[in-house]
């Protein structure tokens, strides 16, 4: 019995070993390195590429830009996965439908999804009349640090928001139908249901959509590498388009890796963080 249980977890086991403690172990290595992915010389320096790493402006633009895009993408995406919940959730029939039309965007190829943005909002593109007749100018949508950011941060948000949608109906059709029925009774109307019920007994999707969504903000490199290539200003300069320019570009696979773990490290911490405070609204609520 315990052979066959190492076997049917042996695929996992073996991808988790070649695609993850593997690659984490050579990273462990690097950091203590200036490789340059070609000499097969690999000199031990220390910990000067994390000396390097926190005085480089580079590193300081990602760091700021991760958090740039998340005071837009968190409002953005809470928002929309949200409001997408409770309109499937209110429909009489074809829930399943529509689930999986709104869940399509995240399975679709970001970089296709970043041309097709970039083409639209061109200054030659079909849709720049309808600009300009808005704006009274075609507005420099990616040479502008808000714009672009805000741009990069609505596309992310669309990507995901049908995923977690799926998570706050899963969290909806959990809660009693008779909370809704009882404050009916006494009058309550939409929004002192949504505020007094729907919100609090959605406090576990909103915690895990909360994480993943924080985390996400930390390893975003297809949008602005296809929009904007970190600009304008590194506006819109984030983690992993640092460790790919650093690694593939300058071949200082050891300076890449330890920002790769800088960039761990503030994930984390800023996960934790997102986690205490939920957890300070869970307790509010009841729930630990």
């Amino acid at each position: 019995m315990e052979v066959r249980g190492w076997l049917l977890t042996s695929p996992y086991l073996l991808y988790s070993l070649v695609f993850f403690l593997i690659p984490l172990g050579w990273s462990l290595w690097l950091v203590f390195t200036n490789w340059n992915l070609i000499s097969p010389r690999i000199d031990f320096i220390g910990l000067e590429n994390f000396v390097k790493a926190f005085k480089s402006a580079r590193v300081h633009a990602a760091f700021l830009s991760a958090y740039r895009i998340m005071g837009f993408f968190l409002p953005m995406v809470l928002v929309q996965s949200l409001a997408v919940a409770l309109l499937i959730n209110s429909l009489p029939w074809g829930r399943a439908f529509f689930s999986v039309g709104f869940f399509m965007p995240y399975l679709a190829s970001g970089v296709a999804v970043a041309l097709v943005v970039r083409g639209i909002l061109a200054y030659n593109s079909p849709a720049a009349p309808i600009f300009k007749a808005l704006f009274g100018t075609i507005p420099n949508w990616f040479g502008h640090p808000v714009l672009a950011v805000f741009i990069i941060s609505l596309l992310i948000a669309w990507k995901f928001s049908g995923y977690y949608a799926l998570i706050f109906l899963a969290g909806l059709q959990s809660i009693p139908k008779e909370l809704y029925e009882a404050a009916e009774l006494d009058g309550a109307r939409f929004f002192t249901k949504l505020f007094r019920i729907t919100l609090p007994m959605l406090y576990p999707a909103f915690y895990t959509v909360l994480i993943m969504a924080v985390g996400l903000c930390f390893a975003i490199f297809t949008e602005p590498f296809m929009l904007t290539g970190g600009g304008p200003g590194r506006a819109t300069h984030t983690w992993y388009l640092e460790i790919y320019y650093q690694v593939f570009q300058n071949l200082r696979a050891g300076y890449g890796a330890a920002i790769s773990f800088i960039n761990a490290a503030i994930t984390f911490t800023s996960v934790l963080i997102v986690r205490r405070l939920m957890q300070r609204w869970g307790r509010a609520l009841g729930y630990e």
